[in-house]
């Protein structure tokens, strides 16, 4: 089993910037892909960005691409979604996942098996 916890959720004006974290624990090996997911109201769940850990590999979603960053810190044993140029559609819970089996580079949320509670981003002015 694999345990996610998010951290770092917040309100923020639009242009401004957050950074989430994920802090996996239990087992490591059941772990290929990582990834961030929301959803927003009455809408269906979102792939944002993924690693695929065994290769390195790194993929966003188009509405993200330039303005959110992926990461691990390994030091801190965390998966951070540093988010820039916030935009009030990315208002939402976003949620960790990570998957056990993923294809490479999938953000389609029923290829990821472990999930956490997710954290509130709301963009407003």
């Amino acid at each position: 089993q694999v345990q996610l916890a998010e951290s770092g959720g917040g309100s923020v004006q639009p242009g401004g910037s957050l950074t989430l974290s994920c802090a996996p624990s239990g087992a490591a090996y059941n772990r290929n892909s990582m990834a961030w997911f929301r959803q927003a109201p009455g809408k269906e769940r979102e792939g944002v960005a993924g690693i695929f850990i065994g290769g390195n590999i790194i993929y966003y979603a188009d509405s993200v691409k330039g303005r959110f960053t992926i990461s691990q810190d390994n030091a801190k044993n965390t998966l951070d979604l540093q988010m820039y140029s916030l935009k009030p559609e990315d208002t939402a819970m976003y949620y960790c996942a990570a998957g056990s089996a993923t294809p490479i580079a999938t953000l389609i949320a029923v290829d990821y098996n472990f999930w956490g509670q997710g954290t509130q981003v709301t963009v407003s002015s």
